[in-house]
């Protein structure tokens, strides 16, 4: 998704350019693709044979389905349990948790 909202519409082989590090092979990559625009994120222009995709929603959009998804899953629909696992984890500090604070206080 992140090529594809870069790149605006592509080829699979045009995404597959773009891929940094171990490649997947061509048909597994193909098969990524076509699984999300199943999953409605991106839809296709054809070309003979060919088929030029491009994203049907925003990366904000897919980040919202895809945090909401992740906490209902892992951590009971409670942000609570979010944000508590980091801090067990030491992946956020206290002065970055006093920085959400404050910003949720303006908020209201």
């Amino acid at each position: 998704m992140k090529i594809l909202w870069e790149l605006k519409k592509a080829f699979v082989k045009e995404i597959l350019e773009e891929i940094r590090g171990e490649k997947p092979h061509y048909n597994t990559l193909s098969t990524i693709v076509r699984n999300l625009q199943e999953k409605g994120f991106v839809d296709h222009e054809a070309f003979g044979n060919t088929h030029r995709y491009f994203p049907l929603i925003t990366k904000e959009q897919y980040r919202k389905k895809y945090v909401n998804a992740a906490i209902a899953d892992y951590y009971n629909d409670s942000f609570k349990s979010l944000v508590s696992h980091f801090a067990q984890e030491e992946k956020i500090s206290v002065s970055e948790l006093k920085e959400i604070i404050d910003l949720i206080e303006k908020k209201k």
